[in-house]
């Protein structure tokens, strides 16, 4: 039985990273997954295939509506959505050998199969072909990760009854896509096919779309969003989903118990993830879950079995790929006897609509609930010259400051390229700056981070510059 000191189960983004970096401190490091091709839901069928979609399909949007403007004239223009998904294969493939690449450049050992606890430091591996390996671990680390949750009572075909895996597969644009729940990935999804020409119809059972980012932004991108053609049914519970042939049937309820009923061609489901724990042998270690499935982990993101730790989806927090990667990276240095640190409170969440969502920090509401005093500051984009040049004119920056220190307290964008701005305020919060350093900062004229700029002196009570 081959023994390795770490072994690192599922090559997420949390996982791969962990294995990297425990290699480069010089532990010897073995990865198991249960798939052919290394990366994890993120890179197969998360954040890297649908980003390439989106991108595919805003372009197209913006020839058909924004390239007149601009000068630039074309003629029967079309989508080719196969040419699409063609594409975004292909930069699946690419980013894929790429993990593979650096699993041999780190000399790490890769195992193809369903990784699975047989005690405490013996790992069982069930390879497709029948065959099994058995290998020791000193630690180890579940990066397991996550997948689609449903509603009882809804039966996912696959077909037309669909999760985001198989959304980003479809070989038609649908005519009316149903998308149940109005978090991240159904308005992302959601998105793409409306840009293509698809009706889009958001079902969704609380009071506004995207629950855990502030407001403001909540607000901002239904505005946005129903520009595009989204339908938004806020306060609908769903009651049932079934399909006939190549139709799909939804009904809900509103507060008042009055019933809607949905017909489309495909039903989204999108009502978030929950964590891949199931069929890991985790009683045969003795590790506990919670009542949601999760991992339980300590401070130090180990269980309650020394040697054993969890990260990313499989234990509590947001389910984000860079909260993974840096709690990969934590795990591998708490391991070789560093102190690493990871500040939850800054990771960035990000919406890769267009505009772009993204936040960081303290939401208003969250401020609110805290007792907190605040100041705020905001700057739209219609007011900023780079954003006219380019005619992303929709949305804001919004800096929440402590109302005695003036010390940033959050960030929160919707805006052209939001998703790269927000790694300033990242910045600016990890070193405690203020409102006004930010305001007292050079940015690079004209551009859309000036906005950051903008709203902080906004926020420290002077008037804005450019407004």
């Amino acid at each position: 039985m081959e023994k390795f000191d770490v072994v690192v189960i599922g090559s997420g983004p949390g996982g791969y990273i962990a294995a990297i970096r425990c290699a480069q401190l010089g532990m010897k490091t073995a990865i198991i997954e249960r798939y052919a091709a290394l990366g994890g839901t993120c890179l197969n069928v998360g954040c890297i295939p649908s980003k390439a979609l989106l991108d595919s399909s805003e372009h197209y949007h913006n020839a058909a509506h924004n390239f007149k403007e601009h000068g630039i004239e074309l003629k029967d223009l079309e989508p080719n959505l196969a040419q699409m998904i063609k594409r975004k294969n292909e930069v699946v493939k690419q980013t894929t050998q790429g993990i593979t690449f650096l699993m041999k450049k780190n000399k790490i050992t890769v195992f193809t199969g369903h990784g699975s606890f047989k005690s405490k430091n013996s790992i069982s591996i069930a390879g497709s072909d029948g065959k099994t390996t058995e290998i020791e671990a000193v630690k180890t680390i579940v990066a397991t990760g996550s997948k689609p949750a449903t509603l009882a009572g809804i039966t996912i075909d696959k077909k037309r009854i669909i999760t985001s895996t198989e959304a980003l597969l479809l070989e038609e644009i649908p005519k009316h896509l149903v998308i149940i729940g109005g978090g991240v990935i159904g308005l992302e999804l959601g998105s793409v096919y409306a840009r293509l020409g698809s009706k889009v119809s958001v079902v969704e059972f609380t009071d506004r779309i995207i629950g855990g980012m502030d407001g403001t932004m909540s607000s901002e991108l239904q505005k946005v969003l129903k520009k595009l053609g989204f339908a938004f049914y806020l306060q609908h519970k769903v009651t049932g989903v079934s399909s006939k042939g190549k139709e799909v049937t939804v009904t809900a309820e509103d507060p008042k118990g009055e019933k809607t009923e949905f017909k489309g061609d495909y039903c989204l489901v999108s009502v978030g993830r929950k964590p891949y724990t199931g069929n890991l042998g985790l009683e045969n270690a003795g590790v506990k879950t919670d009542e949601r499935g999760r991992i339980a982990v300590n401070d130090h993101l180990e269980t309650n079995v020394p040697g054993i730790y969890a990260i990313g989806d499989v234990v509590r927090g947001a389910m984000l790929a860079h909260k993974a990667e840096e709690e990969g990276v934590y795990v591998a240095e708490q391991m070789a006897g560093q102190k690493p640190h990871v500040n939850y409170l800054l990771i960035p969440g990000v919406v890769y609509t267009w505009p772009e969502v993204a936040g960081v920090g303290y939401t208003e509401e969250q401020l609110k609930e805290n007792k907190r005093h605040y100041k705020t500051g905001a700057f739209p984009f219609k007011a900023s010259g780079r954003a006219r040049a380019s005619m992303d004119l929709d949305g804001l920056v919004k800096v929440l400051a402590d109302a005695e220190t003036d010390e940033i307290l959050g960030v929160h964008i919707i805006g052209p390229r939001a998703a790269d701005m927000i790694g300033e305020a990242v910045v600016a919060m990890e070193y405690r700056a203020s409102a006004e350093d930010i305001a007292r900062m050079s940015h690079a004229h004209p551009t859309f981070s000036e906005a950051m700029k903008e709203a902080c002196l906004d926020a420290t009570g002077k008037r804005a510059l450019n407004m």
